[in-house]
C-alpha cells in the first residue's frame, strides 16, 4: 500500500487521478464499475470516493401530524470501497465527514478502512443538511474539519475515543484536506478562509485537493496565498469540464464558483448539446495544459459527477 504524499513526492510529473459518485442506492455496480473502467487505462496511482450525508424528510401522518424520516440515498462508503478495491489495485481514498456522524461512529470507520488495509482519507466537514441554513454538528460530532484531522492523527498514534479499547493499534492514514481557491461561501474573507485551511495543515493534513475552478489565475493566487501564510504541504487543483449550458448557472449555485465570462458567452453560442459538450472539454484540455506548464502542480483532480467520457477525453489529450 501506498500513501498519497509518498505518491506525490516520488513522482517525476504531474499524473491524474479521480473522483467517483457513488450510484444511488438500489441500482447495482455496473454504473460505477463502467466508470471506473474508463479511467484505468490512464493509470491514476489513486482514486477517491464522495461520501454523502443522510438526508431528512418529514412524512404526514393520516392525522395531520408529521414523521422525521431519515434517508439514506446512496449505499455506504464501505461498501463502494470494497467493489472498487475488486477492481483496481491502485490506492482508494475515501471521503470522511463530520456531518451527521458522531465521533465514536466516525472512529468506526476509520478503523474498518484501517481493517482494509485503507492508508489514505479525505477529511471534510460536509455540507449542512439539506433544508438547513447552515452547518449543525451532531451533539458528540465536529464541527469542523481540522478537528477531524485531530482526531485521524490521534488513531495515527494509537490513541482511541473508546475508552473500552485496550492496546489498539495505531493506524497509518495519510489525510488530504480541501481548499477552496474561491473562498468557501462561508468564510467572511479570503485571509479568514486561508486561515482555516492552515488549522487544518496544522492539524496534520498532509495535501490538499481544492474545490474545481475555471479561471487558473484564481487557482495561481490562491497557492501564494497559502505559501504566504505558511501552508507549505501539496496542492492539488481539483477540475470538472462543464459539459452543458445549464450548468452556467448551475454550478455556481451549487459550488459557489465563477464561470469565466469567455466560457460563458462561448457555450451561450453553442448551437447543440455535443457542441456545449465539446467547448467544456477544450476548456478544461486548455487549463490542465497551463497548469501542467506554469503551474508546477504535482497532479490533477478530476470531479467525475458520475460520469467519465468527457474526462476521459481530457486526460487522454493532456497526459
Amino acid at each position: 500500500m501506498s500513501k498519497v504524499i509518498d505518491i506525490i513526492n516520488n513522482s517525476d510529473s504531474a499524473f491524474a487521478s479521480f473522483e467517483l459518485v457513488p450510484p444511488l442506492k438500489g441500482r447495482d455496480s455496473e454504473v460505477l464499475v463502467e466508470n471506473l473502467k474508463k479511467l484505468l487505462d490512464f493509470a491514476p496511482p489513486f482514486i477517491n470516493v464522495t461520501c454523502h450525508r443522510d438526508e431528512m424528510e418529514f412524512k404526514q401522518n393520516p392525522d395531520g401530524s408529521y414523521q422525521k424520516m431519515i434517508l439514506t440515498r446512496r449505499p455506504s462508503t464501505i461498501a463502494i470501497v470494497a467493489t472498487i478495491m475488486k477492481h483496481y489495485s491502485g490506492e482508494v481514498v475515501p471521503h470522511v465527514i463530520c456531518g451527521g456522524a458522531s465521533m465514536t461512529h466516525i472512529e468506526s470507520e476509520l478503523l474498518d478502512f484501517n481493517f482494509l488495509g485503507i492508508e489514505n482519507v479525505m477529511a471534510l466537514r460536509g455540507d449542512a443538511m439539506p433544508g438547513q441554513k447552515k452547518f449543525i454538528p451532531e451533539p458528540d460530532g465536529y464541527s469542523h474539519s481540522n478537528e477531524l484531522v485531530d482526531m485521524i492523527q490521534q488513531l495515527n498514534h494509537g490513541n482511541y475515543i473508546d475508552p473500552n479499547v485496550e492496546d489498539g493499534v495505531s493506524t497509518h492514514f495519510c489525510v488530504g484536506v480541501a481548499g477552496y481557491p474561491e473562498k468557501h461561501f462561508e468564510a467572511a474573507n479570503p485571509v479568514t478562509d486561508i486561515q482555516n485551511l492552515k488549522r487544518k495543515v496544522d492539524a496534520g493534513a498532509d495535501y490538499v485537493i481544492t474545490q474545481m475552478f475555471f479561471d487558473n489565475a484564481v487557482f495561481y493566487r490562491f497557492v501564494d496565498q497559502c505559501r504566504s501564510a505558511g501552508i507549505n504541504v501539496p496542492i492539488i487543483p481539483g477540475l470538472k469540464p462543464i459539459s452543458s449550458v445549464s450548468q452556467i448557472d448551475s454550478l455556481p449555485r451549487t459550488f459557489h464558483i465563477d464561470v469565466p465570462e469567455p466560457l460563458t458567452q462561448e457555450l451561450r453560442k453553442s448551437k447543440s448539446k455535443a457542441e456545449a459538450y465539446a467547448i467544456g472539454v477544450d476548456w478544461c484540455i486548455a487549463q490542465c495544459k497551463d497548469l501542467i506548464t506554469n503551474g508546477h502542480v504535482p497532479a490533477i483532480h478530476f470531479y467525475t459527477m458520475g460520469k467519465a467520457s468527457n474526462v476521459r477525453s481530457i486526460v487522454k489529450a493532456v497526459f
